[in-house]
């Protein structure tokens, strides 16, 4: 009985030590974060965007961590992104619905939209049935300018919301107080923008009366061609006198042609000529 009852409590003392070292090992999924979201774009990977609140991001969970398993014998690396914590990841990859995979390959995604279990993860990858995929735009792309401008705003809003609660919670300042404040800053931002966009635009594209003189001839010319220059100016010069002339000539005569004749003839009274006949 002894004997037995000591191999039943070794037999409990080993799975108990089994039990701790499986509870003990590392996830062999990966976390992804906005430092380190790049390591996407080498190798072949999925990731799985979920939030801890998601009541099927928590039923995926199990089979997720069962897919991550086979991850090196499949050659693929597994990860996942928690929303909540990275929202500059949420914005990039336009998260709209939880949870969400992507398949990554030498940085080119497709979203995955088959069934959610170990298996079906699995045969994805090793039937390469990804190629039937469409990939993601290169205008739409997480490592895109466009998403990256997403990105950002994304982390600006959850710092605004951070600053709201810290304002109302921490420094016990109304709701209305903070909406004023946030109203404030942003006048005042748009302000200093707007000018910032005058000034640049004023130095760039200035104003006529404000553009320096141009003179065509301010370069110093060449004897022969200042001679030739002087020249044609005179000839110019020349030219107009004689139009000048010509034109106030012909107003001459037609004022002469125009003016009545002077000298006007006397009338003949024909009886006072048979008188002195």
């Amino acid at each position: 009985m002894a004997a037995v009852g000591w191999g039943s409590a070794l037999l409990a003392l080993l799975l108990a030590a089994g039990g701790a070292a499986a509870l003990g090992r590392p996830s062999p999924v990966r976390v992804l974060s906005d430092g380190t979201w790049r390591e996407l774009l080498h190798g072949e990977w999925m990731v799985e965007f979920y939030a801890p609140w998601c009541p099927a991001c928590q039923s995926l969970q199990p089979e997720w961590e069962k897919f991550a398993e086979w991850g090196e014998d499949l050659d693929v690396n597994i990860a996942k992104v928690d929303v909540t914590e990275q929202p500059g990841l949420s914005g990039r990859f336009v998260i709209t619905a939880l949870p969400t995979i992507y398949h990554c390959k030498d940085g080119v995604f497709r979203k995955y939209q088959g069934a959610r279990t170990k298996t079906d993860f699995i045969n994805f990858i090793s039937d390469q049935e990804w190629k039937s995929i469409e990939p993601v735009s290169s205008w739409f792309g997480p490592s895109s300018f466009l998403m990256s401008s997403m990105s950002a705003l994304f982390q600006l809003s959850m710092w605004i919301r951070h600053c709201h609660g810290y304002l109302t919670e921490s420094i016990g300042i109304p709701v209305w107080g903070s909406y004023a404040i946030f109203a404030l800053a942003t006048l005042f931002s748009g302000l200093i923008l707007g000018l910032m966009m005058v000034f640049l635009a004023d130095c760039l594209c200035p104003s006529k009366k404000h553009r320096p003189p141009q003179y065509p001839y301010s370069k110093k010319l060449a004897p022969e061609s200042a001679h030739l220059l002087k020249k044609l100016d005179e000839e110019q010069e020349a030219d107009e006198e004689d139009i000048s002339d010509d034109e106030a000539g012909d107003k001459e005569e037609s004022t002469r042609n125009s003016s009545p004749n002077a000298v006007r003839q006397r009338p003949v009274n024909p009886a006072g000529t048979a008188d002195k006949s």
